[in-house]
């Protein structure tokens, strides 16, 4: 009878009382279904050694969330549809990068700031990649790093293209002050908002962290919608707010060189340069 055994090296650095047993389980449900194709519920007991019963809960659970499903005739169950639809948005990031790649490379070159490429993480942004500029006094790795939507320059170009329904919903909540020129007025924020659709771009300006400014521009896809955002940042004293609109076009050029990449079909952008001094 085949066992499936899963070690991994974040089970081998991790006390066992650091897991969550049923999360453990059901993945290893799905590694047993990935690696035999089919099973019935005694067969994923036997293969994981546990009891049929809890065989046929972590099953029947997978199937609900369709990230398993069943054959109606033979009752064994296989991997859902519902894995490829998560599979995807971690293949559209890695299709981002892959094509940020090579401009934000130039990008970093051409500014000698450092370079982000992020996307939407629930209601912050979060920074798929980073490229950073040998001469930038900014050390900070910022990949990874789940950001505010409200006060930095990716997150408000992100929040800019939201849904009106989603806006307003992010609006309505209480919104923190990280510095003094943190906007907190729902109604300034929204000014803001309409001069970065009609520029194509946006910036923030000591907004999250004194000393610390950006101008971000929105990637778009095929279908026409924001799929992440690239932004360049670094201190203020080097990014002052005359140098915005010039940035501003640059980013906003490197975004559209992306977006093409990804099948969408530009259309010209206003220069109006209102997101030069933030509201």
């Amino acid at each position: 009878m085949w066992m499936l055994t899963i070690m991994s090296p974040m089970r081998a650095a991790n006390p066992r009382n650091s897991m969550v047993q049923s999360v453990d389980r059901a993945v290893a449900v799905l590694e047993f279904l990935l690696q035999e194709g089919a099973a019935g519920v005694t067969e994923v007991a036997n293969g994981l050694n546990i009891h049929k019963s809890t065989a046929y809960r972590l099953l029947a659970t997978l199937k609900e969330r369709r990230l398993v499903e069943q054959d109606a005739e033979t009752e064994r169950y296989h991997l859902g549809l519902g894995l490829v639809f998560l599979a995807r948005a971690v293949t559209a990031d890695l299709d981002i990068v892959r094509y940020a790649r090579p401009v934000a490379q130039r990008l970093c070159e051409q500014t000698r700031e450092t370079v982000t490429v992020s996307v939407l993480a629930g209601h912050e942004t979060v920074v798929i990649y980073q490229d950073m500029s040998s001469s930038s006094v900014l050390s900070v790795d910022w990949t990874g790093s789940h950001l505010p939507i409200h006060c930095t320059c990716d997150g408000k170009v992100l929040l800019a293209h939201l849904p009106e329904n989603e806006q307003r919903s992010i609006l309505a909540r209480p919104l923190e002050r990280f510095t003094e020129n943190t906007i907190v007025d729902p109604a300034c924020l929204r000014e803001q908002l309409r001069a970065i659709r009609a520029d194509g771009y946006g910036c923030a300006v000591e907004e999250l962290e004194i000393g610390l400014s950006g101008v971000a521009a929105p990637i778009y896809a095929a279908g026409g919608g924001v799929v992440a955002m690239i932004s360049v940042s670094g201190p203020s004293v080097r990014l002052p707010v005359a140098s915005i609109p010039e940035l501003g076009v640059l980013v906003r050029n490197a975004a559209a060189v992306i977006s093409r990449s990804l099948g969408f079909e530009s259309r010209p952008a206003q220069d109006s340069g209102t997101n030069a001094i933030p509201a």
